[in-house]
């Protein structure tokens, strides 16, 4: 049953890190908030139709579903039984509907990622493919299944994982870095620097591509205007990414990418084509600020080393900020948050869950705020990008030219949860937020929790005016 519920959507400054960094100030706008759909299966995308129906991906279940925003019901499109779901970070991924679906243009499609298992014995080689499917309007499924890219790096951590359409009628996809060099993966290097060889690419062995922001054609092919980089022309957009979780692409052809930073410096960046974005030499900004390239994966006994995000051993190679040069490095538009060199990432009130309380919100969705008429005074442009660890959706006045961010992000509908992604309604004043199922967030007072206000859901927020 929807629930529904009168909520004023106005913050004084929110604080992060129990009360250490601010993040913005008040905005003046109030919303309604509504319950549309429960019990969702760690929904990951989501996008508004054509159809006036909300369409999702479930990442556990698996699942395509449309949801209809009136009564909350759920009505699958397609399960996937070939995704491979195991980690907290692989299994159904980013979905992105053809600008053309059910305009009688004959492309009716919907393109999906996925992780799935490439090998044939014991051990799981796992791998991300997308994939097109056709829209069939009478049963409302999707079928006619085409792989239009095979073999792509996959992993349990870091996958990124987001698909966009831009306005040159090409795909665009988001690879993080696997989440190498860290926990489980450290001993293996991150390679987001590194990028495909000739050869490589000659033989589709795509194995440098984490760390990077795909451009595609749209049957899966390297487009012949993609930037040469080294020489070598791949499918490789941009590179230097750690893990790109919210990207969109504007009408007139800006692509922008929220990122995950390490400890600190999730960013949000403005994607340009051949360009460098600095990982994991760089975290945010170039400036030594509570950051240093810990190599543990060139560790001479990386094998027999524990993984530390405080303590770094004497055999770990560290390189600053300012030991890298790149002529092509482009700084990000903002951070959440650049902190000092002696910032105390320790916080015992949060121990164990230390993360919870770094200088970071763990962004995720992205979305591309440009309203009618009838829109939100003030707001366009602006993007939008939803929040893990803060539940909340942060808003980013955009200069006219949409290359800089301009002054501090508000907060808006802001509750605990962990909003995963979000989406807009045509009409200006709607907005959709999918949350997670489950795993930690902050409470009221930002401290770890895991008892989430709204797991596995689908929200509403419907803009009622100003204050």
């Amino acid at each position: 049953m929807i629930q529904v519920r009168r909520v004023l959507l106005m913050f004084s400054l929110l604080l992060v890190a129990v009360g250490c960094i601010s993040i913005s100030q008040a905005p003046p706008e109030t919303f309604a908030m509504r319950v549309i759909a429960t019990g969702l299966k760690q929904p990951l995308e989501l996008a508004f139709g054509p159809d006036g129906y909300l369409w999702l991906t479930e990442r556990v279940g698996k699942r395509v579903l449309r949801v209809n925003p009136a009564d909350g019901k759920l009505y699958p499109a397609v399960t996937i039984t070939e995704v491979y779901q195991q980690g907290g970070q692989d299994g159904l991924l980013g979905m992105v509907l053809h600008p053309d679906l059910l305009q009688d243009q004959g492309n009716d499609y919907v393109y999906v990622a996925y992780t799935y298992d490439a090998a044939a014995g014991a051990a799981v080689d796992l791998r991300v493919k997308i994939r097109r499917y056709t829209y069939n309007e009478a049963t409302q499924t999707l079928d006619d299944a085409l792989d239009l890219i095979t073999g792509l790096p996959g992993s349990s951590d870091h996958n990124s994982g987001r698909l966009v359409f831009g306005s040159d009628a090409k795909l665009y996809y988001a690879i993080g870095d696997q989440g190498n060099n860290q926990f489980a993966n450290l001993c293996k290097p991150i390679v987001a620097q590194v990028l495909p060889t000739a050869a490589e690419v000659r033989a589709a062995d795509w194995s440098h591509y984490p760390g990077k922001v795909l451009r595609l054609n749209l049957d899966g092919s390297i487009p012949a205007d993609n930037p040469e980089l080294d020489g070598v022309r791949s499918h490789v957009y941009s590179y230097g990414h750690r893990n790109v979780q919210g990207l969109v692409a504007s009408a007139d052809g800006q692509l922008y990418a929220a990122e995950h930073g390490p400890k600190s410096d999730d960013e949000v960046n403005l994607i340009t084509a051949g360009k460098n974005y600095g990982w994991p030499q760089v975290a945010g900004y170039q400036d030594d600020q509570a950051y240093a390239y810990a190599n543990w994966s060139a560790a001479p006994n990386c094998a027999r080393l524990e993984f530390s995000d405080f303590a770094i051993p004497a055999s770990v190679p560290q390189e600053a900020e300012s030991d890298w040069r790149d002529p092509d490095f482009t700084p990000p538009l903002k951070t959440f948050f650049t902190v000092a060199d002696d910032y105390d990432f320790q916080n015992a009130d949060c121990a164990p869950n230390e993360f919870i309380c770094w200088p970071t919100v763990a962004p995720t969705g992205l979305d591309l705020y440009t309203a009618p008429a009838k829109g939100i005074p003030g707001w366009t442009p602006s993007l939008l990008m939803t929040a893990l660890k803060t539940g909340t959706v942060y808003r980013m006045a955009l200069t006219a030219d949409g290359t800089a961010v301009q002054g501090e992000a508000l907060s808006l509908f802001k509750t605990i949860n962990r909003y995963r992604d979000l989406a807009l309604n045509p009409d200006g004043r709607t907005f959709y937020v999918i949350t997670d199922t489950n795993n930690y967030t902050q409470d009221a007072s930002g401290l770890p929790t895991k008892t989430l206000e709204n797991p596995g859901a689908l929200l509403e927020f419907t803009y009622t005016g100003d204050d």
